[in-house]
């Protein structure tokens, strides 16, 4: 009798792992038509036959300027921005015990605002410092927040209510540097919105390396992201720092977030609104979850920046008012049902 009792929740997850699977590869199927879609349509529309052309064959159609230099690579930046994002989301909401949690709403990404406007505003020729400049404010960000939340343990209510606070503090550092450096705000401005516009291969040659370490890292430690959703006693008597561990995962959440803000600027609600999608349907094992996320953050904003691109053209609308749109409705669902 127990024997076959192991057996059918064998073969029990054995099915849940092959649906899984399917769906990982219903979402890579969506991120590669985004990016497709991207690459294709914008001011100048690409044909089809076209871009097949230049991939099979290496011929040069009379759109390739526009492609090599223009829309792939700021279609490869959407799409590690997105993955960035997505991860970071997932990440911080398994190590802070919060659904809500997502680098732009709890001041993650204020804290890497604050110190990437710093050097756009005060070190315009030193681009290439941003991510590891923003990395630093990120993580002084995450230590205020743990600082603030921290009584007898960490609640989700508190960190919700701690990232507003610093999120608003680091909001007011960003105005007032750009109300002091008024002559030199309107690329500052336009970064803190989140766009995508003119972004080009040196900026994939930043955030790529990032996103590649980034991922490795969440994927090695999404055992770990799983015994802390088993709670704090349970972690303990299986043998894991906890403290340490939420010090070193919320670094990797931390790092994708910076090197994400750093190209995109402060890009919002990615990093909840996938997270949540991909936990509804494909679960919370975060061995699956990651790359889940992962894939649907470069689907969410492949499609978003497409469609932020042609809504309106010949006029652009940032793809960070697009999805502040999308993610606001989104965020108060939440928040109603969560607190």
């Amino acid at each position: 009798m127990q024997n076959k009792s192991i057996n059918e929740n064998t073969k029990f997850g054995i099915a849940i792992d092959k649906w899984r699977i399917l769906t990982l590869a219903v979402f890579a199927i969506l991120a590669f038509t985004g990016f497709l879609c991207s690459i294709m349509n914008g001011a100048v529309a690409i044909p089809f036959d076209e871009l097949w052309q230049n991939v099979s064959t290496g011929t040069v159609g009379s759109h390739q300027q526009i492609l090599m230099n223009i829309r792939l690579p700021r279609t490869i930046v959407a799409a590690l921005v997105g993955m960035n994002l997505a991860i970071a989301g997932a990440i911080l909401q398994a190590v802070m015990k919060n659904p809500l949690a997502d680098p732009h709403i709890i001041g993650i990404s204020s804290g890497a605002g604050l110190t990437g406007i710093l050097v756009i505003v005060l070190f315009p020729n030193m681009e290439y410092l941003i991510t590891p400049i923003a990395f630093v404010g990120a993580m002084f960000a995450a230590v205020c927040i743990y600082a603030l939340a921290w009584k007898n343990g960490i609640r989700p209510l508190r960190i919700i209510l701690a990232g507003v606070a610093v999120s608003a503090f680091l909001g007011a550092g960003i105005s007032a540097i750009l109300v002091l450096y008024s002559d030199r705000v309107h690329g500052a401005l336009m970064w803190m919105v989140g766009g995508l516009s003119a972004r080009s291969w040196p900026h994939v040659e930043i955030i790529l390396p990032y996103a590649i370490i980034g991922f490795i890292l969440a994927m090695i430690g999404s055992r770990h992201l799983n015994i802390l959703q088993l709670g704090d006693d349970i972690a303990k008597g299986l043998g894991v720092n906890i403290e340490a561990t939420r010090i070193i995962l919320t670094a990797i959440g931390a790092l994708l977030a910076a090197s994400a803000v750093s190209v995109a600027g402060l890009l919002g609600f990615v990093g909840l609104i996938v997270p949540h999608t991909a936990r509804l349907i494909i679960g919370s094992d975060y061995r699956f979850l990651i790359p889940a996320s992962a894939l649907l953050g470069i689907a969410v904003v492949t499609y978003s920046d497409t469609f932020s691109r042609v809504a309106f053209a010949p006029m652009e609308l940032p793809v960070g008012i697009f999805m502040a749109i999308l993610g606001a409705p989104f965020f108060l669902f939440l928040l109603r049902k969560e607190l």
